[in-house]
């Protein structure tokens, strides 16, 4: 009679290959993955809190190891820098038009990426303040105080720094409701830029030049920014609010086209979703940016008081459009600026 059982040996040769595939799985499944998280130039302590905290999270939910790189710089450059090469994972720069040239140019993101993540993919936002000396020797309380003779402003080069863009066209929407007309903010912003000492390529280069190698009197700043050289200098700055700025809302997303040919989607995706949780809004909100939860904009209204902002789409008609009409190569920017 013939046996219809599988052998002793032949057994134990199925266990030991259901192990070893088992064990070959599990590795597989264990085995760290690395992102890169290309952004701008002032989220550096952002993140480095960010990232410990999603690794915390990611180890215990999944049992994988992350690890997450950081690289800075000015938004524009950021932008171009993975476009011509640089293998971010994720993107989160300073405004949505620096994330758009990633779709218009190789097509590395998916035009409605915006759709992709609650809150036109911002999960936090900012806006633009006046950072001067302490005591603020040059009396500057506003955007006019800025065109005065003698004051010496810096600010990023918007050529480079998204930074910069949301400086300018907050200084040219002020002046257009002053002054009225786009001719007379067209002169006031002139002026303004007359007043410009240097033009570093960051947001990040600015503030060193301001606060650390003591150019300048007063030093047009990210919101968060100038509240981490307040931290860092003590009383030698003071912080002014203007009567009006603007709704800066730094963008993020995942650079497709990387993810995929690296495999980390899954990870890079649960890294941004992880910024709009409890624990990623209130790192947000710990590090000057504005929550979007109202839960910890609440919890951070003293820190971060509301003003009073106008956004880029009712002022400018988007980012597509500001970005043609003042910064594109012979546009606003450049004829005031080759002037000087």
């Amino acid at each position: 009679m013939t046996n219809r059982f599988p052998s002793r040996r032949a057994f134990t040769s199925l266990a030991l290959a259901v192990a070893l595939a088992s064990a070959a799985f599990g590795a597989a499944a264990q085995k760290p993955v690395e992102l890169l998280n290309v952004s701008y130039d002032p989220t550096r302590e952002l993140y480095v809190e960010f990232n410990a905290a999603f690794i915390k999270h990611w180890k215990a939910k999944t049992g994988q190891d992350v690890v997450i790189k950081q690289s800075h710089g000015g938004s524009g450059k950021q932008a171009r820098g993975i476009i011509d090469g640089l293998e971010a994972d994720v993107a989160t720069l300073a405004l949505a038009g620096d994330t758009d040239a990633l779709h218009a140019n190789g097509g590395w993101i998916p035009k409605d990426w915006q759709k992709r993540l609650p809150h036109n993919a911002s999960p936090y936002t900012s806006t633009i303040v006046l950072v001067v000396r302490q005591g603020n020797p040059k009396g500057i309380k506003d955007w006019d105080d800025l065109v005065k003779p003698g004051v010496a402003v810096i600010t990023p080069n918007p050529k480079t720094s998204g930074g910069a863009r949301w400086n300018y066209l907050a200084a040219w929407e002020f002046a257009k409701r002053k002054f009225g007309n786009e001719a007379k903010a067209k002169d006031f912003i002139a002026k303004l830029y007359a007043n410009v000492p240097v033009l570093d390529t960051g947001a990040r280069g600015s503030s060193i030049t301001f606060a650390q190698r003591g150019q300048g009197d007063v030093f047009i700043s990210w919101e968060n920014e100038a509240f981490l050289l307040e931290k860092e200098f003590g009383n030698k700055v003071d912080v002014i609010y203007p009567s009006l700025s603007i709704l800066a809302e730094p963008a993020v997303t995942v650079v497709d086209k990387n993810v995929d040919k690296k495999g980390t989607r899954a990870v890079a995706t649960a890294y941004l979703e992880y910024l709009y949780t409890d624990e990623g809004q209130d790192i947000a909100g710990k590090n000057f940016y504005r929550p979007i939860s109202e839960k910890f904009q609440a919890k951070y209204v003293k820190q971060l008081p509301k003003i009073k902002l106008f956004t880029i789409d009712e002022a400018f008609g988007g980012w597509a459009k500001a970005a043609k009409d003042h910064f594109a190569d012979g546009a606003s920017f450049d004829q005031i600026y080759l002037k000087k």
